[in-house]
């Protein structure tokens, strides 16, 4: 059952957290996509935010989405969605998204689960400079 608090920014959620899975024993694999990194987010200034996906790690199947920031109420349905059809984090990021839209946040989070949002700066591990 989704919910949504309309605060400023908005708060939405559905499904299990991450502390629940793990209650479960479930091990995990979450993806994130910051708003500050969104094309259309930027676009309308709405920078505050994140979506966060909860997967299990061996299925890849959706358990829970958490969203914080603009139109979170609104976004939360296509994670509602992916529960219940038991989509996996592949099926949400391979589902097309039109561009700019505000949905395109849950793709780059659903591609995030195994490591493949594009729209992401990943700090790599460097090696100490040489003196």
């Amino acid at each position: 059952m989704p919910s949504a608090t309309f605060t400023s920014p908005e708060i939405a959620s559905v499904g299990l957290t991450e502390r629940e899975a793990k209650a479960e024993g479930r091990t995990l694999k979450i993806g994130r996509f910051p708003f500050r990194a969104h094309g259309r987010n930027i676009a309308d200034g709405e920078l505050t935010g994140f979506v966060k996906l909860i997967a299990d790690a061996k299925s890849g199947q959706v358990l829970g989405a958490h969203i914080l920031g603009a139109k979170a109420s609104e976004l939360i349905h296509e994670c509602s969605l992916a529960i219940a059809a038991d989509l996996d984090a592949h099926d949400l990021a391979q589902a097309i998204h039109a561009h700019p839209t505000m949905t395109e946040a849950l793709g780059e989070a659903a591609e995030d689960v195994d490591g493949l949002a594009i729209h992401l700066i990943r700090q790599e591990a460097r090696a100490p400079a040489r003196a």
